[in-house]
């Protein structure tokens, strides 16, 4: 009774019940003393080191990452590495609808993972290309299972995300940010202050835009698309929630919401076709919600 009273008064009811089934579904003792570091992170703190070990695993033909515990922090199929296997990640793609990648441009990662969307955006535009990592196993556990693609138009920096975007040589150098900032745990982003997101805000060239990934039901959603909202002035999109609980936002600097419906359902179109990502049905969406208060106002 005493230990159900201790963690009601650390956690609200909901998150309360999340980590009472995360430990129902423990598969291991590992897994259990990982959640319980979850509920009581100041009794133990080796276990914030042995959870965040990167790991791998493989299932049906893909590999995936992990930091120790069962999330999953990224994935490659391993017969069309270029692809991307999780859905969260395609919508990270979504400001395709906006912008054409040109040779000029240069995207930064901020949150290697398994170096899903570089390889992607390797693959699929011109662009010169940055990812920021602090964490040097997932680095080299990338290099080595992950075909990280390093090149003249592909460069790695091990940094953390919240200095790095605070940094002036950074500053108006980005047109596009893709932003999943994840440890462990899996549950809200690293990174999540106003002065981080304002750091992302002027990182962003005149009419740059920030493809940034929330988790939607976690209690931290609110305070994240709080913050963006504010540093970008309301220039924001929410895509939809997908099953695995992933919230894609997309935040705009300068006039980057400016389209109409029918150039945003041709663009759509050619997204879908050149990039074989579901552009059309992310347009249905954010179109049959535009009255929304999250939602886009196109000009007819």
């Amino acid at each position: 009774m005493l230990l159900f009273s201790s963690v009601l008064r650390k956690y609200a009811l909901l998150e309360f019940f999340y980590f009472c089934m995360q430990l129902l579904r423990a598969k291991s003792a590992r897994q259990l003393r990982y959640f319980l570091y979850l509920m009581y992170p100041d009794d133990d703190e080796d276990a914030l080191y042995e959870a965040d070990d990167v790991t791998l695993s493989e299932q049906d033909g893909i590999r995936y990452l992990h930091f120790g515990t069962p999330w999953i922090q990224g994935a490659m199929r391993l017969s069309k590495p270029h692809d991307l296997v999780l859905t969260y990640t395609q919508q990270m793609m979504s400001w395709l609808l906006f912008h054409e990648a040109h040779e000029s441009d240069h995207i930064a990662f901020l949150g290697l993972g398994s170096a899903s969307l570089l390889r992607f955006c390797m693959r699929n535009t011109p662009s010169q290309l940055t990812s920021v990592e602090i964490n040097s196993q997932v680095i080299a556990m990338c290099r080595a299972f992950f075909r990280l693609p390093e090149n003249e138009r592909s460069c790695v920096e091990q940094a953390d995300a919240q200095e790095w975007v605070q940094n002036p040589q950074n500053y108006d150098q980005f047109q596009i940010m893709m932003i999943d900032l994840y440890d462990a745990r899996a549950q809200g982003p690293v990174c999540s202050s106003l002065e981080f997101y304002q750091g992302c805000y002027r990182t962003l060239g005149d009419h740059g835009i920030a493809s940034i990934n929330l988790f939607g039901s976690h209690p931290s959603f609110e305070r994240n698309l709080t913050n963006i909202r504010e540093i970008f002035k309301g220039q924001v999109l929410v895509l939809p929630e997908i099953e695995e609980g992933n919230t894609v936002v997309l935040a705009f600097k300068g006039r980057g919401l400016e389209t109409t419906t029918q150039q945003l359902l041709d663009r759509a179109d050619s997204v879908q076709r050149d990039f074989k990502l579901p552009a059309r049905r992310w347009v249905k969406t954010l179109l049959s919600t535009r009255s929304g208060p999250t939602a886009i106002t196109i000009a007819r």
